[in-house]
């Protein structure tokens, strides 16, 4: 098998990562949680952050055959459907569950344009389902408890594993996601990373986010980084080390999420996501808008 070429674009407005993973034989390759810009202030998009992605892409030659979602994010906006425009394909996909996030936000909006079977994915996957990128195989994985869709991407190669786990955990020292958003569950979330942590020591876990801690002078401690291993998380992740219980990881999840402000771009981003990076249908004045729910969320 060989190493997969892998190249990720970090976005410091949402503090997200987007990876293009590539087969260095065939060069197909994958791109995963794309980021569309978007400012809260004016509800204006734009594409910076996704051209910057684009134009690796093509310096590299490389052929999109997916466009991968590890979850439905409800802190940035997904850029799939522009990139698979630009790029002329690349299949949209995200984990089956999908379905069952769609049904809550459709209810949480009001919205009967928010499908609940999964589309307009193109493409659902179940977990332990087996795919190519190339000749790079991949098994994903069902990690819920952030979200019930929260899926990992395992990539075999040469020398060893990459996986592309979104939400599931950050860096050791900022440690696990949260779980309040509907469908969350930190028991649920416990054992999902017992599972990644139970994949072979050298195992490269390529994260979704980073938020690096700050000092007394809120400046940041260190640069952003994404990727750890299986043994770095097991010895130092501040939540999720060996030793901790799932009891006890539960009562800290709870404690700490009642204090977590809502992100900024959730209301936006989920309407958008959960529909694979669509936004709703212009009305009749040939305008798209997005809804704000008052004393719902």
């Amino acid at each position: 098998m060989p190493k997969p070429d892998i190249r990720s674009f970090f976005d410091p407005a949402t503090s997200t990562v987007t990876h293009v993973v590539a087969c260095p034989v065939t060069r197909r390759a994958a791109i995963i949680d794309p980021v569309l810009d978007y400012d809260p202030k004016s509800g204006r998009t734009s594409t910076v952050h996704a051209d910057e992605v684009i134009a690796h892409v093509q310096a590299q030659a490389l052929g999109v055959d997916w466009i991968l979602e590890t979850h439905a994010h409800a802190d940035h906006l997904s850029a799939a459907p522009y990139l698979k425009q630009r790029l002329g394909g690349g299949r949209i996909a995200i984990g089956g569950h999908i379905a069952q996030v769609q049904k809550v936000f459709r209810g949480i909006f009001n919205d009967d344009g928010i499908p609940t079977d999964g589309q307009p994915f193109d493409h659902l996957f179940a977990p332990d389902e087996r795919f190519q990128i190339g000749e790079l195989p991949v098994r994903v994985l069902h990690t819920p408890g952030h979200t019930p869709a929260c899926i990992s991407f395992l990539v075999e190669g040469d020398d060893g594993i990459d996986a592309f786990i979104g939400d599931t955990l950050f860096m050791p020292d900022y440690g696990s996601a949260r779980c309040d958003f509907p469908g969350g569950d930190a028991s649920v979330l416990y054992r999902s990373v017992r599972a990644l942590l139970s994949l072979p020591p050298a195992t490269r876990l390529h994260l979704c986010h980073d938020y690096p801690p700050t000092g007394p002078d809120g400046k940041p401690l260190r640069e952003p980084r994404w990727v750890s291993t299986v043994a770095e998380q097991r010895a130092g992740n501040v939540h999720l080390h060996d030793g901790v219980a799932e009891a006890d990881f539960v009562a800290m999840r709870r404690t700490r999420d009642a204090k977590l402000a809502m992100p900024v771009l959730l209301l936006p981003s989920i309407q958008v996501n959960v529909r694979a990076g669509q936004f709703p249908e212009p009305e009749s004045n040939g305008k798209r808008y997005l809804k704000i729910p008052v004393d719902v969320v």
